[in-house]
């Protein structure tokens, strides 16, 4: 689609919309996930903490109510991206980090946010 038309969007737009898909979903189920921020970030920093093995795809951080701060989830774009092929895989990939992140921050298994976990 030509970059002049409304519906173009760039492959960065798309994974937003991929991430804020999957947490609007999660929020229709689980009321506490609309409380959470979800960002998109390039890359992860370049220092993981060591219980971090590999590459890093997200991280989650848990809410802070003292510091003011809600719970956080943030997904990294170019990882997550390159470890797939298609579009019916990166979305797949997606949710599944996203779940993955919550689930921790949550202190559930990711079965009892997404019955759909692989």
């Amino acid at each position: 689609m030509p970059p002049v038309l409304p519906a173009w969007r760039t492959r960065a737009e798309l994974f937003d919309t991929l991430v804020i898909e999957v947490a609007d979903d999660l929020a229709r189920r689980h009321p506490f996930v609309a409380d959470v921020q979800f960002a998109v970030e390039e890359v992860p920093p370049s220092d993981p903490a060591p219980w971090e093995p590999g590459i890093v795809l997200g991280r989650g951080f848990a809410p802070e109510p003292r510091a003011g701060l809600p719970g956080r989830v943030v997904v990294y774009r170019r990882p997550v991206v390159s470890r797939t092929r298609d579009i019916t895989e990166l979305r797949a990939l997606v949710r599944h980090v996203v779940v993955e992140q919550v689930s921790t921050m949550m202190g559930r298994r990711p079965e009892e946010i997404d019955p759909n976990f692989f």
